[in-house]
């Protein structure tokens, strides 16, 4: 079958592979196998530049650039043949040594193929690829599709600032407010989630078989191992976690997760509020002719974009809580359980990018219906009545709390002309009460 997509057992990779696309040059077999090999020939590299005087002069600016372009210009056929090693290994790790030593060869470095991967352990290629892989994915992808989202919701707070609407506080009017604002709400909640992530460090274990940099530290005794470490790590772009035991501890890859989920609970928040005002009808949504929007129902525009946005970051979210509680455990010195899941940490991601183009493309439809937005507040003029007390609170009338509540308690419909007609009652001066007949549900909206 020509199409692949629908043989893919996770809608990530079938229905949904044209939005998670981007992600595979990051999280597919084929990315893990090039990120390794990066690893890998880039700390061949920076052992040719530190004192150790087997590699002393096999450097040169023109074998660094054939050296980094094993893995700059690796093709998928390539890693297929990694791939191949690994059936005879059994090892996914120790497949891309075997896999650099021919192409060592093919460079003349014969006599250099003991210092791939020189006193180290798996995961010391591992946890350096991953993160590497997760850092580069979320700020080349991810994060820019987050903002264009961030950009929609600003755009809508601006266009809207000045439109007046009902609030609900637990689903009953409240003190009016404006739709701008609610929106400007949920950019800034995001705004504030996107300058705390971007403060975070992508954190790599880097220490040999058990952290302590032993097989380095008896090779060469004379060399600074740990300032090495630190400055291999740091030219990628990650900060070296030490001590560790023989894995990365993922601590701060789980503060990395949380704050995902917190961003993904933020737009949840945002898709079940706009569902809401699509179901009272404060928005309208653009109709394509050709889309159906119910198997049964010919009249229905459904609010799908929002309900599939908000599935999609609910899966997000169950995936990352249990990275960030899984990842940091592992029993003693290191046990294999992160293995298997690490592979999983584009799985979020891709779910996130499916939600963030479904909320991308119901924000685009979304018409604002000020007509419902008006009736909602000529319906309840009761909602000026916290108004009315609080000016007479400062005009220190007596028990103005519980005047109103007599007023707007009794079960009856409150309109304009019983607000009008109370203020008429009150013993206060005619500067006050013309003070009270301008308040109105719209322009009792504050800042």
């Amino acid at each position: 079958m020509e199409n692949q997509t629908l043989l893919a057992v996770t809608p990530i990779d079938g229905r949904y592979y044209g939005k998670t696309s981007s992600l595979t040059e990051y999280f597919s077999e084929y990315a893990l196998i090039k990120y390794r090999i990066r690893i890998e020939v880039e700390y061949f590299i920076a052992l040719c530049k530190a004192p150790v005087p087997q590699l002393a002069g096999v450097l040169n600016p023109e074998l660094e650039d054939k050296l980094q372009a094993i893995w700059k210009d690796l093709t998928p056929d390539q890693a297929q043949k990694v791939k191949d090693i690994e059936k005879v290994t059994n090892h996914d790790v120790k497949a891309v040594e075997y896999y650099l030593r021919e192409r060592f060869t093919e460079l003349g470095l014969d006599n250099c193929l003991t210092f791939i991967h020189f006193g180290l352990t798996s995961q010391d290629i591992n946890n350096t690829a991953t993160p590497l892989m997760l850092k580069e994915a979320l700020e080349q992808v991810y994060m820019p599709a987050l903002k264009e989202v961030l950009a929609i919701i600003a755009a809508d707070a601006q266009e809207w600032k000045d439109i007046p609407m009902l609030a609900k506080t637990h689903g009953q009017p409240a003190s009016p407010t404006r739709v701008g604002k609610e929106f400007k709400v949920f950019q800034v909640r995001l705004e504030e989630q996107i300058r705390q992530f971007e403060q975070m460090t992508y954190p790599a274990k880097f220490g040999g078989a058990t952290g302590n940099m032993n097989a380095h530290k008896l090779a060469y005794p004379q060399i600074d191992w740990i300032a090495f470490g630190d400055e291999f790590v740091s030219s990628l772009g990650l900060s070296r976690s030490f001590p560790t035991t023989q894995i990365e501890h993922y601590d701060n890859l789980a503060t990395i997760f949380d704050c995902l989920r917190r961003i993904n609970t933020i737009l949840i928040d945002l898709c079940r509020d706009i569902w809401t005002y699509i179901s009272m009808e404060y928005f309208r949504q653009k109709v394509n002719k050709n889309e159906v929007g119910s198997s049964a129902m010919p009249h229905k525009v459904n609010p799908i974009d929002f309900e599939n946005a908000e599935g999609n970051f609910g899966m997000a979210d169950a995936i990352l809580t249990f990275l960030s509680m899984k990842l940091p455990i592992s029993r003693l010195q290191r046990d294999l359980t992160d293995s298997t899941v690490s592979r999983n940490i584009g799985v979020p991601l891709a779910h996130g990018l499916i939600a963030f183009a479904s909320l991308k493309k119901g924000l685009g439809k979304l018409i604002l219906n000020e007509t419902a937005l008006h009736r909602d507040l000529e319906a309840n003029w009761a909602v000026v009545a916290e108004a009315v007390q609080t000016i007479l609170r400062r005009e220190n009338y007596p028990n103005p709390y519980e005047t109103l509540k007599a007023l707007t308690r009794t079960g009856k419909p409150i309109d304009e002309a019983t607000i009008k007609e109370f203020i008429e009652t009150l013993d206060v001066s005619e500067e006050i009460k013309a003070e009270l007949r301008v308040i109105t549900p719209w322009s009792y909206t504050g800042y």
